[in-house]
């Protein structure tokens, strides 16, 4: 046990009874945890619930949330990302998240549709040292500009379905991760290109997490 946990109860209490029981028992990113401050990208008014298992609000739109901290060590687990990774990320939210990629990575872009979140997310990152990531304003529903590729593609919220444009963009060798479905069912998606126009998808657990804006909704419609 590392000294900055035994000294921190709450963050303790946090990674031992909400995390680990969720199947996050990589050392490496448990560490990482300590080491990146929750708290930190928590707005103030919900300062004190920065370590409760919650969405926490960021803003009055829907979906503005930080993702509950099991959710988000999971995925960051389950990517397993390289030093060498090039990370895009959809749904900046507090900026949390890309700091944690930030820590795994090499360089991370991520893109928040909301400018007041990009501009907030982007000063506490800046305040917060973190150097690699570049805070983009930008709907990520849309086609990305054709050129970057990336190693690792990361969706914070869900979507009904694998976005294609998205798989387009990753390298081979390279996974996209994902929240896909719709309430009450929704399941992790994690997409791995292994060779040119080919794809392996696993589907290793089930969650809840709030939709992310403009990407397309199956028809409700049945005729």
């Amino acid at each position: 046990m590392t000294a900055s946990l035994v000294t921190d109860p709450l963050r303790f209490n946090m990674i031992e009874q909400q995390i680990r029981p969720w199947n996050v028992l990589d050392l490496e990113i448990l560490e990482l945890l300590t080491e990146v401050r929750r708290e930190d990208y928590v707005p103030a008014a919900h300062r004190s619930m920065a370590f409760f298992d919650m969405d926490i609000p960021l803003g009055d739109g829907p979906g503005q949330v930080m993702l509950s901290p099991k959710m988000e060590a999971r995925l960051l687990q389950d990517l397993q990302i390289k030093k060498t990774d090039s990370v895009l990320e959809i749904g900046t939210g507090s900026g949390y998240m890309a700091a944690l990629l930030g820590a795994r990575a090499a360089r991370v872009l991520t893109l928040e549709i909301d400018p007041t979140l990009a501009a907030t997310a982007a000063q506490t990152l800046q305040r917060n040292g973190v150097g690699n990531v570049e805070v983009r304003h930008a709907d990520g529903a849309k086609p990305l500009p054709s050129g970057p590729t990336f190693d690792v593609i990361l969706l914070s919220g869900s979507v009904a379905r694998i976005p294609q444009n998205l798989l387009g963009s990753l390298n081979i060798g390279g996974r996209l991760a994902a929240i896909v479905g719709d309430e009450p069912v929704m399941r992790a998606h994690f997409v791995t290109r292994t060779a040119e126009g080919k794809w392996d998808t696993q589907e290793p657990w089930d969650t809840i997490a709030p939709r992310l804006l403009n990407f397309p909704e199956p028809s409700r419609f049945n005729f």
